[in-house]
């Protein structure tokens, strides 16, 4: 069976690769060939990771007679072994890539769909005690938990009648799809249980990214406010709607809260920042680099124009909506809401951003990711998964840096303005008196800043969790590249 290497959400062709390890000097005499996957996973990770230069069993020069590659790659009988081993420094340098026998779990995560009743918290431990809360930070409309009643800022305590602890939350969050989740209050910094329980349970749910578009009026002049929490293109033209309504406000500056977005399209990334800037099809918001063998193929074949990506006036057609023109507010001043939970297409679009209009990043320092992933499966020309090949990679291939080139900021990108969220009063989005959103409000009415808020809000308490910690690659970005990944 011929085989393909197919971009499942990064490519507008699929691309040809042979499954025969083509980086060799004669034809094995001894030494049995590697089975179908670990041929797929080597050959892939040769052609495209970007540190390939960093990984010595990546190197065809290490394995210029087949027999020494074949007998390398048969000593592994798991692919996703064979693949973590391949990973640069992985934990530390290379968080992110990974490797999947189930292309559905890359495609309901590309497309924003999992298990679940429609509650995003975190979950603190109060000094030493190894018992732990959990605060709803936002619920999704419509969802089990938003007709249970379930609303930002209620605090949980204990779930199917047991006490959070650091043992057992993992377990208990977990443990089934129909959760009770018992409530308290916090008061003088002081939990105190309420007596309200709520059962939810999870379903098969699509979460909108756009949690809350409306505009405030600032000292007489009118403001954007949008809280999106994730780059998702199946929401591309809801997004493009949402800056309609802000043009035809007439806004005078733009708030944008990623407080709690991870990241996801980087091409839902370049449409976000024409929306905000403008639709300059001529001038660059970011650049790619990619392993040294990849970028010259790249600009042999179309050119040094390949590694960048500029503004854009459209967005582009889909199976089921057609080519769409970017709507646009011209922003001069725009306002960013960030903390630890903002990554990578969020970083990319603020970077992006930089170099081109005045930006205060308000809230707490970025997570730090500035490469992306593509999605790598062995398919035939027809789109076919090759039975003997059920594997599915999402592999780092690119880091992108902006028009002045600034990248590699693996410490996160810092605010301006510091403020954390005060999880004792968290208020809703858009109330202007909400500890984020009233820093920039302070701040285009010209008025002082108060202190940051105490860290988590109660004396002692420690960040563990958050729900984003159950949903795996909640933090990677992935590319939708112009051309196909092909070296021959």
């Amino acid at each position: 069976m011929v085989t393909y290497l197919l971009l499942i959400t990064s490519l507008l062709t699929n691309c040809r690769k042979d499954n025969t390890l083509s980086q060799t000097t004669k034809t094995p005499a001894n030494i049995s060939q590697p089975t179908v996957p670990n041929s797929f996973v080597w050959n892939s990770m040769h052609d495209y990771y970007l540190w390939v230069d960093q990984v010595p069993n990546l190197s065809a020069a290490k394995f210029s007679i087949t027999d020494s590659l074949n007998a390398f790659l048969n000593q592994y009988t798991d692919p996703s072994k064979l693949f973590t081993d391949l990973l640069y420094q992985f934990g530390t340098i290379d968080k992110w890539s990974f490797i999947v026998n189930d292309s559905t779990t890359i495609s309901n995560w590309i497309a924003g769909i999992s298990m679940t009743a429609g509650y995003d918290y975190e979950l603190f431990e109060v000094g030493t005690t190894n018992n732990l809360f959990g605060v709803v930070r936002y619920v999704l409309k419509g969802s089990p938990a938003d007709l249970a009643g379930i609303r930002r800022g209620d605090v949980f305590i204990s779930v199917n009648g047991q006490q959070l602890t650091i043992a057992n939350y993992q377990t208990l969050l977990n443990s089934s799809a129909t959760l009770t989740l018992s409530f308290a209050n916090i008061i003088n910094r002081v939990i105190t249980p309420n007596g309200r329980s709520v059962t939810v349970t999870a379903i098969t749910l699509q979460e909108n990214p756009i949690l809350l578009d409306t505009v405030l009026v600032v000292n007489g002049a009118n403001v954007g406010y949008l809280v999106y929490n994730g780059f998702n293109s199946d929401f591309d033209q809801q997004l493009n709607n949402v800056f309609k309504y802000f043009k035809d406000q007439g806004i005078s500056k733009l708030i944008l809260d990623l407080r709690y977005n991870g990241g996801g399209s980087i091409q839902t990334a370049i449409y976000l920042a024409s929306m905000i800037y403008g639709t300059y099809t001529t001038k660059d918001f970011i650049k790619s680099q990619y392993n040294n063998a990849l970028q010259a193929y790249y600009v042999q074949t179309y050119g040094a124009a390949a590694l960048l990506d500029n503004f854009t006036d459209n967005i582009a057609a889909t199976s089921t909506t057609p080519q769409t023109p970017i709507n646009t507010v011209n922003m001069t001043k725009v306002y960013v809401i960030t903390t630890d939970n903002t990554a990578s297409a969020s970083e990319l679009t603020i970077n992006g951003l930089k170099p081109y209009l005045s930006l205060t990043q308000v809230g707490d320092t970025t997570v730090g990711k500035y490469v992306g992933s593509v999605t790598l499966q062995d398919v035939d020309a027809k789109g076919n998964v090759n039975p003997q090949d059920p594997w599915t990679m999402q592999p780092i291939i690119v880091k992108v840096s902006n028009s002045l080139g600034v990248t590699d900021y693996i410490k996160g990108l810092f605010p301006d303005i510091l403020v954390s969220e005060d999880i004792t009063n968290l208020l809703p989005f858009g109330n202007p008196n909400e500890t984020m959103l009233k820093a920039v409000l302070n701040d285009i009415q010209g008025l002082p800043q108060k202190s940051a808020a105490i860290k988590y809000g109660l004396i002692g308490a420690r960040k563990v969790a958050d729900s984003k910690d159950f949903k795996p690659y909640s933090k990677d970005m992935y590319a939708k590249r112009k051309f196909p990944l092909r070296l021959h």
